[in-house]
């Protein structure tokens, strides 16, 4: 842990200290005002815990360098081919993962719909209510219990803590695999409850957590390591294997292979390259071979009641796409409303998440009553609502059956008398995934009356901003989806008219508007509705409103995934730098004190730094007789300076002693142990004897750190930091005869709360 990258948190003099403009634009962290003993906290899931940054940067020191010497081509050619099978593995994973989640959340959800459909042919309302509210509140509690218990760090959406972890910030429950276990299982249990949530965003997080595992590098506790596995023991391969996992999650969820490599590379990924947009691409499609032929599987009926719901587009390609000048006019009113609509939705999860925040603080009973409470709500709403609605005659020149009383689908009959359907019912007594089927139906213009679908709009856009935060896997996109979809239809409604445009295609429209007014992504987003919805022909329209309605957005906040990053207190880095970055200089935001090691340095003042302070990383000064001049020799990690110690490669005399390091150590002891189980201070068995000897720490010293001077504008110093992925960058003077270091910059110096600290009165402008 870093604790040069102390958050500047116990002045609560900074936020007063601000103009007045600032405080309007600048948004405080939930864990501001919090006392901090360690480097960072944040929110990862719905759990406080530390967070570290992770390091992308190659320490260059003479063990790796052998090492590197001593690779021949079998091993180069091994290394390559382990990357390819990883992502062969987590294609695999994710895919089964996916198909496991639909196929149970279809059987889950539609035996307890089936059984209050039968409850409502026998007229008996009351126990149909009593079945549905109690099989929602059993599933819940259970969701709630396994977030609160086993894994905080699984409630939620994910994306965010996904996000963060591929821009260098890691905590050790984020990709646990007690995580992944209650993502998958916990986002069964809480989409078949009936929340207006989706299994989208925590397929994303499930595919991250596969990919970590399986890039641990194995596990010498557990004796499951292998000699090849060593190559993947560090940050910048981990990152690879999770940037594929994060795609393949997207894949998984919406069926969408290509819209899941571009989903990584818009939104989740800080660092890309082509290499790995072959590799992101290669795994996505495993994904989605894997659901094929699950899919065709499933279509014989071997999977219960899945089938015609979960992975299947919602194929609006039927019909016909011709539009003309009204029909361009609604789709800008359609932009327009949607960025108003998810501006105003960011704004209001905001402050649903900064509630719920002090209410999860209270303990894992609390957070399972909240839980308990909202799905109670969404129970009443769910079954009350329909009941306003009038029953309507069913059409003649449908294919389906009308009234639908034992699948899945439109046309739900309720407490309607035969002949005639409930079309709130059809909406709300369904699954997420069907309900949005119906909602992008086409050549059904009269299905839906207008007050149904107002009432249906209020309910999920209240439902999906209470519902997320509570301790249960959580997606965004499904309850996005379906409020865009249901104002779409509205809008397609009144301009029925003088339109040309199938009243489906609308809501297919309101759908990408909504996801554009929240999200704030383009290209991804546009792919991935084109490939769930198998028509090219509407691509101009959804390029023209995703454009309008992330525009108009982008004019009152942040996409909703920014906003929550930031609200978690996790310190991510934007791809730009802040405007009043240039006017400082790296020196002036340089926080110490600063600990310098010698070349060749005494065993007592190691330990007595590494047991004094959190530092990750130490400069070493080589000085006379082994340099002419002082002289910056590189920077050592911490868990470098632990694994040597521990060899007890000790010397009486103040002398070089690489030989002997290189000798006994290989660079794979050096490699990055896996989740938790690195070498601690603790586990060192250092004797008082051994405290007055010496230790040659230049075979472990990375001679080739990145550097700037110290005049560098901290804009550009931030760029480069993120670009490079750095956990460390050495500010050298820009004269001589100074210290050859001023001091090292961290993540945390880049942050706003640390230089608002040092220069309280600086005005954040957007």
């Amino acid at each position: 842990m870093d604790e040069e990258n102390k958050v500047v948190n116990e002045d609560d003099d900074i936020e007063s200290d601000i103009g007045k403009d600032s405080k309007r634009i600048y948004s405080q962290p939930l864990l501001i005002k919090r006392h901090n003993t360690t480097s960072q906290i944040a929110i990862v899931g719905a759990n406080v815990c530390p967070v570290e940054s992770l390091d992308y940067e190659i320490a260059e020191n003479e063990l790796f360098k052998q090492d590197w010497r001593s690779r021949n081509k079998t091993q180069i050619f091994q290394y390559v081919l382990l990357k390819w099978a990883f992502a062969l593995i987590i294609g695999l994973g994710t895919g089964l993962v996916g198909i496991f989640n639909n196929i149970a959340v279809e059987n889950i959800a539609g035996f307890k719909l089936l059984l209050t459909t039968e409850l409502m042919l026998k007229h008996e309302y009351y126990k149909a209510f009593a079945a549905y509210a109690g099989f929602n509140l059993g599933l819940a509690a259970a969701a709630a219990a396994l977030c609160a218990f086993i894994a905080p760090a699984a409630a939620g959406s994910g994306i965010p803590e996904v996000k963060a972890y591929l821009n260098g910030v890691d905590a050790y429950s984020m990709l646990a695999p007690s995580t992944l276990f209650v993502k998958i299982f916990g986002s069964i249990l809480g989409v078949s409850a009936g929340f207006v949530v989706g299994k989208e965003g925590p397929m994303v997080h499930t595919g991250a957590c596969i990919a970590s595992l399986i890039g641990q590098g194995g596990s010498r506790k557990y004796h499951l390591t292998w000699r090849w596995l060593r190559y993947f023991k560090n940050d910048r391969d981990r990152r690879d294997l999770i940037t594929c996992g994060a795609a393949a999650g997207v894949a998984a969820a919406f069926r969408a292979p290509v819209g899941g490599v571009l989903f990584a590379l818009e939104e989740a990924a800080s660092w890309w390259r082509s290499a790995l947009l072959w590799r992101t691409f290669f795994t996505t499609a495993v994904v989605a071979i894997v659901l094929r032929a699950f899919i065709q599987l499933c279509s014989t009926g071997t999977c219960g009641l899945f089938g015609e719901g979960g992975l299947i587009m919602y194929d609006v390609s039927v019909a016909k796409v011709t539009y003309s000048t009204p029909d361009i006019l609604a789709v800008i009113l359609l932009g327009i409303i949607g960025g108003i609509f998810g501006s105003l939705y960011n704004y209001l999860v905001d402050k649903v998440l900064r509630t719920y925040s002090i209410i999860n603080e209270r303990g894992a009973a609390v957070k399972i009553l909240l839980v308990i409470t909202i799905s109670l709500l969404t129970s009443i709403c769910s079954y009350g609502l329909p009941w306003l609605a009038t029953c309507i005659p069913c059409p003649t020149d449908v294919s389906t059956s009308c009234p639908n009383t034992d699948v899945s689908g439109n046309y739900k009959s309720f407490q309607c008398p035969s002949g005639h359907y409930n079309d709130l019912a059809s909406l709300f007594l369904n699954t997420n995934d069907d309900a949005i089927r119906n909602l992008l139906s086409t050549s059904t213009v009269k299905e839906f009356h207008i007050s149904s679908l107002f009432i249906f709009f209020g309910a999920v856009y209240f439902l999906g901003i209470i519902t997320y935060g509570i301790a249960i896997p959580s997606g965004l996109f499904i309850p996005v989806i379906l409020a865009g979809a249901c104002y779409g239809r509205l809008v397609g409604r009144l301009f029925e008219p003088i339109s040309k445009l199938d009243v489906g295609l609308y809501a297919l429209l309101g759908a990408a508007s909504f996801l554009g007014g929240t999200m704030r992504m383009t290209v991804s987003l546009c792919v991935i509705l084109l490939e769930l919805t198998n028509d090219l022909l509407v691509l101009p329209l959804v390029m023209l409103v995703l454009l309008i309605s992330k525009t108009m957005g982008d004019i009152f906040n942040k996409g909703v995934y920014d906003q929550i990053v930031k609200l978690k207190g996790l310190p991510y880095m934007e791809a730009h730098a802040e405007p009043y970055m240039k006017h400082l200089v790296a020196r002036d935001v340089v926080s110490g004190p600063l600990i310098i090691f010698s070349g060749v340095e005494n065993v007592g003042n190691i330990l007595h730094a590494l047991r004094t302070t959190g530092h990750n990383g130490f400069p070493v000064i080589d000085e006379p007789p082994f340099s002419d001049a002082p002289e910056l020799c590189g920077l050592v990690l911490r868990s470098h300076l632990l694994v040597l110690l521990k060899g007890k490669i000790f010397s009486r005399d103040r002398a070089l002693a690489g030989d002997e390091v290189l000798r006994r150590f290989a660079a794979f002891d050096f490699a990055k142990a896996g989740s938790g189980k690195g070498i601690r201070v603790e586990d060192l068995d250092i004797e008082e004897e051994d405290m007055d000897m010496y230790v040659d720490l230049h075979p472990i010293t990375n001679a080739s750190p990145y550097t700037v001077v110290e005049t560098m504008s901290l804009a550009k110093a931030a760029v480069l930091f993120r670009q490079l992925g750095l956990r460390h960058m050495c500010v050298v003077p820009k004269s001589q005869g100074r210290s050859p270091i001023v001091g090292i910059l961290t993540r945390h110096d880049f942050l706003p709360e640390h230089i608002l600290g040092l220069y309280p009165r600086i005005r954040l402008r957007k």
